[in-house]
């Protein structure tokens, strides 16, 4: 049996008819979803998150495995709308040194300041819950800058949008017209707080995001904010005691799927389909964040011991070293800085862990020299 999950009503844009859709509230229904058919998934998605979990008690500093994840993943759901920045851009912008694409590192580091928003409210006992408010709020710094000016930061459209095409009537996808937005997340909001759930948690995340991406409340930035979303509710149902996961990373390696798939809802009704994508997704994702935890540590230890078995490393060489994890890229003078000490003893640390293998120097020259943490960037970058 084919499950209907909207309607069609006709929206009217600039003279042209077009079949906008609109989503029927959370949960599915007529029929209801069918759990034994993603109870397996479900179940290997919560064991992942478990032990992903558990594994973050390998390093001294959880903050070290934060700053990595959290910027993969603003990364990637990022070159999933088309960004075109790396990681090592990221990390050069944020060490001061000059980037070639910087309007791309912008949309990341504005994606990296609305989790940030997102996370501080959520945490703080008088910040503001998951709702249409906070979204609003986080969309606003998202789009923040040269290519969001024109498309309302941090406010729901005011009118009809669409997905393909040239127009709303060769589009593939028409979303709900605007009027209608502020009811349907309205709907949405009341699904993800009530207090008397009847699906796991995980499912309830997947059918969320799906539902917050065909009401595609904003004129720009609906994916990654919809992907924010994912991993706000997974602090928000204590799925994940830190943002460790990824899940952007599984979603651009299977992008193609994950849009037929959420087309699949809408067209045939199949949700059951889309939760299970979605739970393998999530399985798939913390196995990834586990095994480079492991790979992490494992390169941190062997590092911190050969640095404590050289007879020539003093004390500033150990105070770098601890810094690297959060300061991959970075120069004498940042150093200098973050030590709050001298150039000269700032140099020495610096080339003692250069002598030792651990950093390495990246322009060759004598002055104005940058350096890296390569191993762990690589790391970072698998």
């Amino acid at each position: 049996m084919i499950r209907t999950t909207g309607t069609y009503i006709t929206s009217t844009t600039s003279g042209e008819a077009a079949q906008a859709f609109m989503p029927s509230p959370l949960p599915p229904s007529d029929p209801p979803l069918a759990p034994e058919s993603f109870a397996d998934a479900n179940r290997a998605a919560e064991l992942a998150l478990a032990r992903l979990s558990g594994v973050s008690g390998l390093v001294p500093s959880v903050d070290w495995l934060l700053y990595g994840a959290v910027r993969k993943e603003a990364l990637l759901t990022s070159q999933i709308e088309g960004t075109q920045a790396t990681l090592t851009d990221l990390f050069d912008e944020e060490a001061g040194f000059a980037v070639r694409n910087t309007e791309d590192v912008e949309e990341v580091t504005n994606y990296l300041r609305a989790f940030r928003l997102v996370q501080d409210n959520l945490r703080d006992p008088k910040g503001l819950p998951i709702s249409i408010r906070l979204l609003c709020e986080a969309h606003r710094l998202l789009l923040a800058g040269a290519r969001g000016a024109g498309k309302q930061p941090g406010e729901l459209r005011r009118s009809q949008n669409w997905i393909g095409g040239t127009r709303p009537g060769n589009a593939v996808f028409v979303p709900p017209p605007a009027d209608r937005v502020p009811g349907l997340l309205g709907d949405m909001e009341r699904f993800i707080h009530d207090t008397s759930p009847t699906l796991p948690p995980l499912v309830r995340i997947a059918l969320t995001h799906a539902q917050f991406e065909t009401i595609h409340p904003f004129l720009d930035g609906n994916g990654r904010i919809g992907r924010l979303l994912i991993a706000a509710l997974l602090e928000h149902w204590r799925l994940l005691p830190e943002p460790l996961l990824y899940l952007s990373a599984y979603l651009k390696q299977h992008q193609t799927e994950y849009y037929r798939r959420l087309s699949n809802i809408r067209t045939d009704g199949d949700w059951e389909g889309w939760a299970t994508f979605f739970l393998e997704g999530v399985a798939s994702a913390a196995g990834d964040a586990e095994r480079s935890i492991v790979a992490i540590a494992s390169l941190v230890a062997a590092d911190r011991r050969r640095l404590l078995e050289s007879p020539k490393s003093g004390p500033a060489a150990y105070r770098v070293f601890e810094m690297l994890p959060m300061m991959p890229r970075f120069n004498i003078e940042r150093t200098r800085q973050m030590l709050n000490t001298s150039f000269p003893t700032a140099s020495a640390a610096i080339n003692q862990l250069v002598d030792l293998g651990i950093v390495k120097e990246m322009t060759g020259q004598k002055k104005n020299r940058s350096y890296s943490y390569q191993g762990y960037v690589d790391l970072l970058m698998r």
